[in-house]
């Protein structure tokens, strides 16, 4: 119960997420379906509270200090750095920069490049989804090999 419930938490974690979840799940004794599901469900728990909060939490954070204001400036960037993908290709580029399983994307970063897109959660939650589920077969495929998904 206790590998389950860790498995579950690191997935929610920002730039770990699933990509060190699954694995995770799996050295610590889950099979590889089931550290999938509780990574992918991890993953996406917080992602509808980032779509929905985080414009109203940064403005209130910039009003703390100003290392909090560089600090949303920095993230605010980097989601206008991966919003290109987005807006060209819509529900299909929200789903591939989740998919890909690397730094710098997945689950959070589609999450507050929607937020900063102003992009309302019934659209960005399904794109995020699909791109959760992707990235799990990926990461699950590169790690244990295509036979543990069999």
């Amino acid at each position: 119960m206790k590998a389950a419930i860790t498995t579950f938490i690191i997935a929610m974690v920002p730039v770990i997420e699933l990509r060190g979840a699954i694995p995770y799940g799996v050295i610590q004794g889950l099979g590889v379906w089931e550290a999938f599901g509780l990574s992918v469900i991890g993953n996406l728990v917080p992602i509808p509270f980032l779509i929905i909060f985080t414009r109203k939490v940064f403005e209130w954070l910039r009003t703390k200090s100003a290392w909090l204001d560089r600090f949303v400036s920095k993230l605010e960037n980097k989601a206008e750095e991966k919003k290109g993908i987005v807006e060209k290709f819509q529900f299909v580029g929200l789903v591939i920069l989740v998919a890909i399983p690397l730094p710098g994307t997945g689950a959070w970063t589609g999450a507050l490049v929607a937020a900063m897109m102003d992009m309302r959660l019934k659209r960005a939650m399904p794109a995020i989804t699909v791109g959760v589920l992707i990235a799990g077969i990926i990461v699950s495929v590169l790690t244990f090999g295509v036979g543990a998904l069999i």
